[in-house]
């Protein structure tokens, strides 16, 4: 299972390091949600980690440089790997979320939420990339794989 979640990790790690060189290329003609959006999904994998390892959190919404972007997504993948390598899948991590309210998930049920959220929010920067006459990367996870 941590080889699968390496694998994952990695494969977004890759593609949102092509999405940020894309955003970069054409930041004049992006849409004005991509890098707030982009900003909120390496903000939300930050949180989640922080929240794993005890750590400070960022802001969910707090807006960052595309050039932080992607030190922020660099640095998310490092803190996602030491994860996988020293914390049990099935420890329990008790947090309060944003709107206050406190919960209990596994290590594992974590990882995966962050991988699909991140899946969810690449669609739809892709999908904003295609209405601004942008040709984005295949980022299918097969294709990483291949």
């Amino acid at each position: 299972m941590k080889a699968f979640f390496t694998d994952i990790f990695g494969h977004h790690k890759h593609y949102n390091q092509q999405l940020i060189d894309v955003f970069t290329t054409h930041e004049a003609t992006i849409s004005k949600r991509s890098i707030p959006l982009l900003s909120h999904c390496i903000n939300a994998h930050q949180i989640w980690n922080s929240r794993i390892l005890k750590t400070d959190p960022l802001g969910v919404f707090e807006e960052h440089s595309l050039e932080k972007c992607r030190t922020l997504d660099l640095s998310n993948f490092d803190d996602t790997i030491t994860i996988l390598s020293e914390i049990d899948f099935h420890k329990l991590i008790a947090y309060t979320n944003s709107k206050g309210h406190t919960y209990t998930n596994s290590v594992q049920d974590i990882l995966f939420h962050i991988a699909n959220h991140f899946t969810h929010h690449r669609g739809q920067l892709i999908s904003d990339l295609r209405q601004h006459g942008m040709e984005p990367p295949v980022t299918d996870y097969i294709f990483y794989m291949r």
